[in-house]
């Protein structure tokens, strides 16, 4: 014979039970959002708990240090950071144009730092006698670094200057009509210097355009 009781099954909570428990939750909830996801999210910390848990830090916007404006005329010197060259200042664009008579010359070079970058494109209405050339700062020209020699209309590409000083071309009108030579430039220079037949040098002060002006156009 089973004398064993039948287990009985729990009584659900009553209303009471439920509103108690629902209640302790809320109080809770509340007791957290405010001593610490306001002070740690938000930065609102009005019982000052956020403060003393150090937790009002967590909200606080990072401050931005602004690098301060380089002065006029400071080296365009890369800070390498891996495979990124970092600037002072920003790049500078260049656009110039040279009528050669017959059997003239010019020549047309940018002033960079070492391992500033260079990149270029020129073009000619005939095949002109051309030199891609460095003058290395302080010695005056006397000891040119060729890049590049030959006899053509036109040429793209860019530069690392391998040392601080003068980089650019010399351009020859080899023939008995007149030549006329386009070049456009973007690179991290202070000016352009133009050298011209009758031994005269003029400097061509480049202007970097406003951020702001660029963004509106």
């Amino acid at each position: 014979m089973d004398t064993s009781i039948p287990s009985r099954a729990p009584e659900p909570p009553s209303k009471r039970q439920l509103a108690v428990a629902t209640g302790i939750a809320l109080i809770t909830a509340a007791v957290i959002l405010v001593t610490a996801i306001l002070p740690a999210e938000y930065g609102i910390d009005p019982l000052g708990t956020g403060a003393a848990m150090g937790l009002t830090l967590l909200g606080s916007p990072a401050a931005v240090t602004e690098a301060p404006a380089p002065p006029a005329g400071a080296p365009l010197t890369p800070t390498q950071e891996g495979p990124v060259a970092n600037y002072s200042a920003e790049y500078k664009s260049d656009a110039v144009e040279f009528a050669l008579g017959p059997y003239e010359y010019v020549e047309y070079k940018y002033d960079l730092e070492q391992g500033a970058s260079l990149l270029y494109a020129w073009s000619a209405s005939a095949p002109v006698i051309q030199e891609f050339h460095g003058d290395a700062a302080g010695t005056d020209g006397k000891h040119p670094q060729s890049y590049e020699k030959s006899q053509k209309r036109r040429a793209s590409g860019a530069l690392v200057a391998p040392f601080a000083g003068i980089h650019g071309w010399y351009w020859e009108n080899p023939g008995a009509d007149t030549i006329t030579i386009k070049m456009t430039s973007a690179g991290f220079y202070r000016a352009g210097i133009e050298f011209r037949l009758d031994g005269t040098r003029q400097t061509h002060e480049i202007a970097t355009l406003p951020t702001a002006a660029k963004a509106e156009n």
